[in-house]
């Protein structure tokens, strides 16, 4: 059922981004007395469509793309039966230069508006609820990754890069992970001392054996429900009880919790609780991946801001535009060696799986999709032959130097492009298999 849900996910986030970036093409292209044969959702073969004019509009079965099909345009159909005769006035190699370049950058422009317009909406409806730095009392829990640059348990990191944190976050945050000789600064044993965070740490933090062990916040916690039929609801473990001890070792914090019992697969244990001030004693056997069956409610105090409509305009194009941002940052670090292509990059099945996870929750799939948004506006900026980048870079040379490419030379960049576009996605998509292999 998981694996129905992220692939539901994926298709619908796919198929209204895709839709509505070769609407931006179309609408282009129509505003400039351009023909458009074909709009499509999806690549063939076809599973519905109908004319309107000029144009089929359809479906396609591959729902992993679209394509807009304009007379007179070398496009990724590579189609050249036109090249031989006069243009027409309608065709898109009659039209000036500028008008091209428009249409070819219109589904860039629609799709940099919509992830704008999503996480504007987003910040206005949710607002930005955190844990505070302040509130973060206990410190910072270090997994074996934090360990290996000299982080400890315990620690409290007040700076970042020099720069004082409010919310927890940030300790995770782009700047850190995708900087350049980023820095943490701790407080441990009431000293003050600076750890430099490597500048190829990302490649480890991309290992999948290391997701999500990084830094977690040191939490007292509570239970907040209990997993039907599993070991904790056997034993009688109830929502609001507070386990005080795994085997007569006492237990204050989550991680300590998780420590005690990890190791102990398919192995009795005694679970000292405390239950409306009652203290209980529950026997129970682990499961074999050393869990007993129940959600934690952390107990640290969190703060929720609200925005004004003007307040999450500027927090959400804000937002919008880092993803562009760090992908940047994230191909500097891939092209300079920092971290392996392998690690870095995802195709359908990784985003299915690592963004849009297995339960459908609305406000995480809008917020990926908005992701997704962007990041495609920044793939198709790419001055790769066949992206929208690639169009857009042989237009710009065409104004300025006044002299169009013959059509020889643009049928040549869009095959190298095709060639490059489906390596690439080849690569992609082996490489999920692989990381999900192994």
């Amino acid at each position: 059922m998981e694996v129905l849900v992220m692939a539901g996910q994926l298709i619908l986030g796919l198929s209204i981004l895709v839709g509505l970036h070769e609407l931006g093409h179309l609408l282009a292209a129509k505003a400039f007395g351009m023909r458009v044969e074909q709009y499509y959702i999806g690549f063939p073969p076809k599973i519905w469509s109908f004319k309107r004019g000029e144009t089929e509009y359809g479906v396609g079965a591959i729902p992993l793309g679209g394509f807009v099909k304009i007379s007179g345009m070398i496009d990724e159909s590579l189609d050249t039966t036109h090249t031989n005769t006069e243009p027409l006035p309608y065709e898109f190699r009659a039209k000036p230069a500028w008008q091209r370049l428009i249409v070819m950058l219109g589904g860039i422009i629609v799709n940099v508006i919509v992830g704008i317009l999503i996480f504007v909406v987003l910040a206005y409806k949710n607002g930005n609820t955190y844990l505070a730095a302040k509130d973060a009392k206990y410190g910072i829990v270090a997994y074996d990754l934090a360990k290996s640059i000299g982080l400890q348990t315990g620690d409290k990191i007040v700076k970042v890069n020099g720069r004082t944190i409010t919310d927890f976050n940030e300790i995770r945050g782009s700047d850190v992970i995708l900087g350049d000789n980023s820095t943490y600064t701790v407080e441990r044993n009431g000293k003050l001392i600076d750890i430099d965070i490597p500048n190829d740490f990302i490649d480890k933090l991309a290992d999948k054996k290391n997701a999500g062990q990084f830094i977690d916040p040191v939490e007292p916690f509570k239970v907040r429900e209990v997993a039907p039929g599993q070991p904790a609801d056997k034993a009688g473990l109830e929502a609001g009880d507070v386990i005080t001890s795994v085997n007569g070792k006492p237990v204050r914090f989550y991680h300590e919790f998780v420590d005690l019992v990890k190791p102990l697969k398919n192995k009795p244990i005694t679970l000292g609780i405390n239950r409306n001030g009652q203290a209980k004693s529950l026997n129970l056997t682990t499961t074999e991946d050393g869990t007993i069956g129940f959600y934690a409610e952390f107990l640290l105090p969190v703060t929720k801001e609200d925005y004004t409509f003007g307040q999450a305009i500027s927090i959400g194009t804000e937002k919008a535009f880092s993803v562009v941002y760090d992908n940047i940052k994230g191909f500097g670090k891939i092209f300079r060696g920092e971290v392996s292509a392998s690690k870095a990059l995802s195709g359908p099945i990784g985003i299915a799986q690592n963004l849009f996870g297995g339960i459908w929750v609305w406000d995480r799939f809008w917020t990926v999709t908005g992701l997704l948004s962007m990041a495609l506006a920044f793939m198709n900026a790419l001055p790769i032959p066949a992206l929208d980048g690639g169009h857009a870079t042989i237009l710009g040379y065409e104004i300025i130097s006044g002299r169009k490419p013959s059509d020889r030379f643009l049928e040549g960049a869009q095959r190298v492009g095709m060639v490059i576009l489906l390596g690439l996605m080849a690569f992609a998509i082996f490489n999920d298999v692989f990381k999900a292999v192994f």
